[in-house]
């Protein structure tokens, strides 16, 4: 069901709302700079207040706070279907024929899409999972990071086929009833903690002493003392140079390789090798994570970066485009086990929800200023060669400030 709900937030990530963009920015009368501007400053608005969701978790449990972020989900979808209308009514109100008027709705929508969908309910979901298991959460992560990559690839395809059929408009409202469908199945089926049901993680049914005195050692941090560890920053950090570089990277992809005098088909061409590495990394990772340090992943997803941007910076050079898929795929699986795994074997149960729920600001607001940055910097410099050098000289201090980013417990 938490796996569920992750894809469920599909219709709030970058991934289903960026088949809706040339169609909706026409409809309403946006330029391509006015409509990234709006989603940009809703995804970046979204970022300052997602640590409050966490806070939510923690307190109220994942059952509430997913089920009223699949519920907002349902709503945004709606209202983004009835913007044009929403504009057109504005317009006359105010008795203004500006551009500002479907640009502010676009934020507000884009802000609320982002909120509870790339926000909320992956947080929610992807907690109430780690929250049922401790032993095993690798091998679990493992079948949940299998199916999402698959059902995230594939939804392009079948959120194009809902648009063709019934238009954008039908397309976002089918998506609607589609997440009041999956608020209710949420409402049902989460269990916030297994302690509630006088039941343990991985499904354990006696504790033997030892064991007992073995969980009860472990420390359950505040989001304030994990905030103080070394391993939060450096963790944190290398998971948003992750999304930032990867948002850029697809956002801008057709632009970076028309610079190096690539064709659009090569560049659209790099994503299936590239999840192909990326899932099988992560399915060997994830099950291997049971049994083995994270540092030594941190470091693999660390290198994986600077292959990625050695490759980028020797884009026309015959190894560019192996050593971009190879990094690209590399850091894509290592970020399906730390981002999940980490948070929990870190930092403990209790505060969950405030922890990730700050991580995943950081993540979000790095994913929205990534394309507004490689954007400038093509603009500046008629090249995006500076963003590698940048890349790899942030690398390096991660590599050296993870020396001793070790598990705090």
């Amino acid at each position: 069901m938490g796996t569920i709900g992750i894809y469920c937030s599909i219709p709030g990530q970058t991934i289903g709302v960026s088949v809706f963009t040339d169609l909706v920015k026409d409809a309403l009368g946006l330029s391509r700079n006015q409509f990234s501007n709006a989603y940009m400053i809703g995804t970046i608005a979204s970022s300052l207040v997602i640590g409050r969701a966490g806070v939510w978790f923690d307190r109220y449990g994942a059952r509430l706070v997913a089920f009223f972020a699949a519920l907002v989900l349902a709503i945004a979808l709606f209202l983004c279907s009835w913007s044009v209308q929403m504009s057109s009514f504005m317009k006359e109100l105010l008795n203004q024929d500006s551009w500002l008027v479907p640009f502010t709705i676009m934020t507000l929508l884009f802000f609320l899409l982002r909120f509870a969908g790339q926000g909320v309910l992956t947080m929610a979901s992807r907690n109430v999972i780690m929250m049922w298991f401790d032993k095993n959460r690798g091998k679990v992560n493992m079948f949940s990071s299998v199916a999402l990559s698959f059902g995230f690839s594939s939804s392009p395809l079948w959120i194009d086929f809902l648009i063709e059929n019934n238009g954008w408009q039908g397309a976002w409202q089918y998506l609607g009833f589609g997440l009041l469908v999956a608020s209710i199945l949420i409402f049902i089926f989460y269990k916030n903690k297994p302690e509630a049901f006088g039941l343990l993680p991985d499904g354990a049914k006696v504790v033997l002493e030892s064991k007992a005195k073995t969980i009860a050692v472990r420390k359950q941090f505040t989001l304030k003392e994990a905030k103080k560890t070394r391993a939060f920053w450096m963790y944190a950090l290398m998971l948003s140079f992750n999304s930032f570089f990867i948002t850029g990277l697809t956002f801008h992809i057709v632009s970076i390789f028309a610079s190096e005098g690539f064709p659009k088909d090569d560049a659209i061409s790099i994503f299936l090798p590239a999840s192909v590495v990326a899932v099988s990394i992560s399915t060997i990772a994830n099950y291997l994570s049971d049994y083995l340090q994270l540092q030594l992943y941190l470091y693999l997803m660390i290198t994986g970066g600077i292959v990625a941007s050695i490759g980028f910076l020797y884009l026309p050079t015959a190894a560019g485009i192996p050593l971009l898929v190879v990094g690209f795929g590399m850091m894509s699986g290592f970020f399906a086990v730390l981002n999940t795994i980490a948070w929990p074997r870190f930092y403990g149960r209790d505060h969950l929800g405030a922890i990730t729920g700050k991580v995943m600001s950081f993540l979000i607001l790095a994913s929205a200023l990534a394309p507004s940055i490689f954007s400038l910097c093509f603009s500046t410099f008629d090249s995006y060669e500076l963003l590698g050098w940048l890349g790899l000289a942030f690398l390096v201090f991660l590599v050296i400030g993870s020396l001793k980013a070790r598990n705090p417990q």
